[in-house]
């Protein structure tokens, strides 16, 4: 046996090549009658741009979730929990110490607002328990 016998032998299947290719052409030729590539189409589309008004509104979402005027978005059960609540308020609190000075009016506004509605929120649901536990708030809160 020779040395040749015992070199691996690389075999190139043109074929394969050829289908990558004409798929990649397909694919480039569907994105352009769309006008979207299809990373930028999946990603872009569903998230906000991030500003102030989102954090705040996040925030506040969350703290409304825990003193139960929105069900939790897992279970879809409403349910209170305090402490949460009050975690959520206070890094709206933070926030709001943190960037004095450096607002816009409707920014503050806005975080001013939502804190002051959150707060009573908070002091009304130590109110309103029953036998069976805690209870569905009974007002309604409008967040700006």
């Amino acid at each position: 046996m020779s040395n040749e016998d015992h070199e691996p032998k690389i075999v190139v299947d043109e074929d394969w090549k050829a289908q990558v290719a004409r798929e990649k052409e397909q694919l480039r030729d569907r994105e352009q009658k769309s006008g979207t590539s299809g990373a930028t189409e999946n990603s872009n589309s569903e998230i906000p741009q991030a500003s102030f008004s989102i954090l705040v509104t996040t925030y506040a979402t969350q703290a409304l979730v825990y003193l139960g005027y929105l069900p939790d978005p897992v279970s879809r059960e409403a349910k209170v929990d305090r402490n949460m609540a009050k975690h959520f308020i206070d890094m709206l609190t933070v926030l709001e110490e943190k960037t004095k000075g450096n607002l816009a009016e409707d920014e503050i506004a806005l975080l001013t607002d939502a804190l002051h509605q959150l707060r009573m929120a908070f002091i009304a649901s130590s109110h309103q328990t029953s036998d069976d536990g805690p209870a569905k708030p009974k007002s309604t809160i409008e967040l700006p």
